[in-house]
């Protein structure tokens, strides 16, 4: 799946002349239209990456929630040409572009392409740059579920994230513990919570990714809603990120969202606290 494919990911010299850039390609199923609504738009965005209000129009305002504990960011459409490009430039001293760019290919299919500027030189922006360039091959794989298996679709996300001690690997291990699963399922096994006190969450393995700055199930789900969603620890230092996304859609999405929500607290208390 991740043939997320990514074309470029290298360090170089944006088009400011400032920074580092991330330049990532997935090719994903669906007409120029369809894909547009998934990269462009509020609802669309936020059935594969984090909650977005887009004010669809150049010049309108863009609100980002990464969720509690990491807070919201606000920008401003500087590019708008459906259904081919997008440009979204964040506000404040680390404000970063992220230029969304759509070509049709034979098919039935679209190559998106991502291209993340603004990143400055030296150490103080490589937790940034390093992270990032991580984390957006887990929600490009993910842009490509959503297209694959709910395209048109508009999905309740539930985005808990809680840190805990690394090293990755241990943390995997840890995180799958907890939910009572095992950390070496793949591609089309059964993933299924059975950790007491646990919301409910089942599906099939699409894959399992692991990289030297990532570990990650990606989910096509059946409970506790149709749904995707990725399980995953991501990072490289001594404190390491585990995500438990949820994308759920469906006439009891709002009701599983509710459930799903409990989530966080079961992360706090059984995977990020003290052993």
């Amino acid at each position: 799946m991740t043939d997320a494919r990514h074309d470029e990911d290298r360090d170089h010299r944006d088009r400011t002349g400032g920074g580092r850039t991330i330049d990532l390609s997935v090719e994903v199923p669906g007409t120029p239209e369809e894909v547009w609504e998934a990269v462009a738009t509020g609802p669309g965005i936020s059935s594969w990456f984090v909650p977005h209000e887009v004010d669809e129009r150049a010049g309108g305002g863009v609100r980002m929630d990464f969720g509690e504990g990491f807070g919201e960011e606000t920008g401003t459409v500087t590019a708008w040409d459906p259904p081919r490009r997008v440009v979204f430039e964040g506000t404040g001293e680390r404000a970063l572009a992220y230029e969304w760019l759509v070509e049709a290919r034979d098919g039935g299919t679209c190559v998106v392409r991502l291209v993340n500027t603004g990143f400055g030189p030296g150490e103080d922006w490589d937790a940034d740059y390093h992270g990032m360039s991580e984390g957006w091959r887990i929600f490009l794989a993910n842009l490509r579920l959503h297209l694959t298996h709910h395209r048109g679709q508009r999905a309740r996300a539930v985005i808990p994230t809680v840190m805990l001690p690394g090293p990755l690997d241990d943390a995997f291990s840890r995180l799958c513990a907890a939910l009572g699963v095992r950390d070496d399922l793949g591609a089309g096994d059964r993933l299924e919570v059975a950790a007491p006190g646990a919301p409910a969450l089942a599906g099939t393995v699409q894959e399992r990714v692991a990289t030297g700055a990532s570990a990650t199930y990606f989910l096509v789900l059946d409970a506790p809603a149709p749904g995707t969603a990725f399980v995953g620890v991501e990072g490289m230092g001594d404190q390491v990120g585990a995500s438990l996304y949820l994308y759920l859609y469906g006439p009891d999405a709002d009701a599983a969202a509710q459930e799903a929500a409990g989530w966080r607290a079961f992360l706090e208390q059984r995977v990020a606290a003290p052993a």
